[in-house]
């Protein structure tokens, strides 16, 4: 359970971040993948991160203390074609750089529709993290939109794909910002590495 989640602040670029006192997990996904409402959903909070009816409204790096033990972090969602290209331009640099240098940074949670197949714009993406070794793990959002069974035939696309690249298949969520599916899982994970997170990494 989160008992406490406080914003600290908001960075347009990784040296504006907090310090690295503490570990860190960012979430990221395309725009209108309902990272907002996963945010809020985990941290059961319902207006910690600002959802938006128009996608590309996290510009900025948000940093948020979760129970004075580790950083939460809300970045820009990619690939919203209606943001303006100038803006556009600005958050694949801010992104590549915070997720290249932020020394604390314990795993970057990838979100993806359940909905949807395998898009390029995902994959490209975690392919990248793969090549930089950037550790991550994917939270399948949405899952209430359609049936279990849906769900788990997209899911097996989603894994033969994955295997395509990789050895080892990353951490793998399913959760619905309406019931709570995956809420608890992604806290124990997240617990489970802070309890292995050590002083000597920041």
């Amino acid at each position: 359970m989160v008992a406490k989640a406080e914003f600290i602040k908001s960075s347009v670029n990784v040296d504006q971040c907090p310090s690295h006192d503490k570990p860190e997990y960012a979430f990221i996904g395309r725009s209108n993948v309902g990272k907002s409402s996963l945010i809020n959903m985990i941290t059961a909070r319902k207006n910690l991160a600002k959802t938006s009816s128009k996608p590309g409204k996290t510009q900025l790096i948000n940093h948020f203390c979760i129970d004075d033990a580790w950083y939460l972090v809300d970045l820009p969602g990619y690939g919203w074609s209606k943001v303006s290209k100038k803006t556009r331009a600005t958050w694949g640099p801010m992104i590549e750089k915070y997720l290249l240098e932020r020394k604390n940074l314990a795993c970057l949670f990838v979100l993806l529709d359940t909905r949807l197949e395998p898009q390029s714009i995902d994959y490209d993406f975690i392919e990248w993290l793969g090549e930089k070794q950037i550790p991550f793990a994917l939270i399948f959002t949405k899952a209430d939109k359609q049936s279990a069974n849906q769900n788990a035939k997209i899911l097996a696309v989603h894994k033969r794909q994955l295997k395509l690249v990789w050895e080892y298949l990353p951490e793998i969520f399913i959760s619905s910002s309406v019931d709570h599916r995956g809420r608890s899982e992604v806290l124990e994970y997240i617990s489970s590495i802070n309890q292995d997170w050590s002083n000597d990494k920041y």
